[in-house]
């Protein structure tokens, strides 16, 4: 819902310093692999609840998800292959953090935890299931040109989930509640993208 709004507010210093990194002749893929690398670094940090450090590690973690693209764009390497391997990328680390907040307090977490993997089964399928369609039917999403995929919006994309994972780091002891309201408003997200999608191909293709 807000990635209409903050995504052209980040281009101009995601831009800045892609022309740093192309300098010193870094592929967007390198940059892909590294931030996955340091995000998955949640992971254990999480499970020792160490959320300080967790969080430090996320923030950077979409700091490269952000740059990768911007760093292809800039050099004109962009492609199908870079793009797959973001957003696989993305889902695995999403799923990764959640999983370290399971293992931080299973007692407490666990359910929770698994009620918000079950929603996020939801948001990424829905989200890349219309993504093959789009590409079929050529569709073109002009509030994110920039984006690999057609980006389908709904009330959780990017920067809700973003700002979700921050406030698990920022209030750990409150997760439960959190995890579940996030769960909720990634079901809504599901469901609209489900009908929008549809009501969409269906009209393409009548």
């Amino acid at each position: 819902m807000l990635d209409r709004w903050t995504m052209p507010l980040t281009q101009k210093p995601l831009r800045w310093l892609a022309r740093g990194l192309a300098r010193v002749s870094v592929k967007p893929d390198q940059v892909t692999l590294i931030a996955f690398v340091i995000g998955m670094l949640a992971l254990p940090l999480l499970a020792f609840e160490l959320y300080w450090l967790a969080l430090v590690a996320i923030v950077l973690n979409r700091l490269g998800d952000g740059l990768d693209g911007a760093l292809a764009r800039l050099t004109g390497t962009d492609s199908d292959a870079g793009g797959f391997l973001d957003i696989g990328l993305d889902f695995v680390f999403y799923a990764a953090v959640v999983f370290g907040f399971v293992l931080a307090d299973p007692g407490a977490n666990a359910l929770v935890g698994a009620l918000l993997l079950f929603a996020f089964i939801g948001t990424g399928t829905s989200f890349l299931a219309f993504a093959i369609m789009a590409a079929r039917h050529q569709l073109q999403s002009p509030r994110f040109q920039h984006k690999a995929f057609y980006y389908l919006h709904g009330l959780t994309e990017g920067t809700e989930t973003v700002l979700a994972l921050v406030a698990f780091c920022l209030w750990p002891e409150y997760f439960p509640l959190l995890a579940t309201l996030f769960a909720a408003a990634c079901a809504l997200t599901t469901v609209t993208r489900l009908w929008g999608g549809y009501i969409t191909l269906k009209n393409v293709a009548s």
